[in-house]
């Protein structure tokens, strides 16, 4: 059953904030900073991934690998709910305007039968997966985000986000974060050719090789992510729920709680919202 919903979303560098109520028309005004949303009746439980890095092939050995990914979301069609997908769902996702890539379609086809079943999709967008176009916010989400999102449900805030660019050391990344999210360059890019842009991608991608860190830099970013939930925790919210980082936590902050969201390469997990308590899950054959 759905009720008052309350939106904020971006657009470059203008950002609406919007009342949407069932049955009634939008109110819309400006609003300063970064994405929210206020729901007392989102659909739960509410579930959370992030980095399934899928790719763009129609191999066996990728359609095995996503077979777990799919039987995950039959699971979300079957129990109702809501799905947040916290970026970086793709190893690398380009949207030109009229062309999609073919070995895509079979998430596609699972995203589009997820969204009609009445499952709302909100997409975080991360930093393998920011260009996005019409096809996938009108025909496969219910809304994508560019930025972080703050959600506030049954009595508890959310503070949402990928989580890349918040390392005290990603000076040169915050930098290219701003170059390959300018208009300029999407602009840019999308005069390649689409064979030619995602052979690109794939080449600088490597999928997987860059996620097998060392125990001391996990714990460099762990220390660091667990300050920056502390921060969240004083400024109110109860959870920070993160992705990027391929950690699989699940920690008490203070009177809060860290989550970062592990990843569909190693850990399938995902979060778990059920109207009272936020937990880290890993997913099963037998849960289906």
């Amino acid at each position: 059953m759905y009720f008052n919903l309350l939106y904020k979303f971006e657009n470059f560098d203008t950002i609406y904030y919007v009342n949407v109520k069932y049955g009634n028309e939008l109110n819309l005004i400006a609003y300063p900073k970064s994405y929210s949303l206020v729901s007392d009746g989102m659909q739960l439980p509410v579930y959370f991934i992030s980095d399934a890095h899928l790719m763009d092939q129609l191999s066996e050995s990728e359609t095995n690998n996503q077979k777990p990914l799919y039987r995950f979301l039959d699971h979300i069609k079957h129990t109702g709910g809501t799905l947040f997908i916290n970026g970086d769902f793709f190893d690398f996702y380009f949207e030109y305007k009229d062309v999609i890539p073919k070995g895509y379609f079979p998430i596609y086809n699972q995203l589009y039968t997820l969204k009609n079943s009445g499952i709302e999709i909100h997409y975080i967008l991360g930093n393998h997966d920011y260009w996005v176009m019409d096809f996938m916010k009108k025909h496969l989400t219910t809304q994508t985000y560019e930025n972080d999102v703050t959600l506030e449900l049954n009595g508890k805030k959310f503070y949402i986000s990928h989580g890349d660019g918040y390392l005290s050391w990603d000076h040169g990344y915050r930098l290219l974060k701003r170059i390959i999210h300018s208009r300029l360059f999407i602009w840019s890019y999308r005069w390649i050719h689409p064979n030619i842009s995602f052979k690109i991608a794939s080449w600088i991608s490597k999928r997987g090789k860059h996620y097998d860190h060392s125990d001391e830099y996990n714990q460099r970013v762990l220390d660091e992510m667990t300050e920056l939930a502390k921060k969240k925790v004083r400024q109110g919210f109860d959870y920070l729920v993160l992705g990027h980082y391929h950690q699989a936590i699940d920690q008490s902050v203070e009177n809060g709680k860290l989550i970062i969201l592990g990843d569909w390469l190693t850990f399938f997990t995902y979060g778990y919202f059920d109207g009272t308590d936020l937990t880290l899950k890993k997913w099963v054959e037998h849960d289906a």
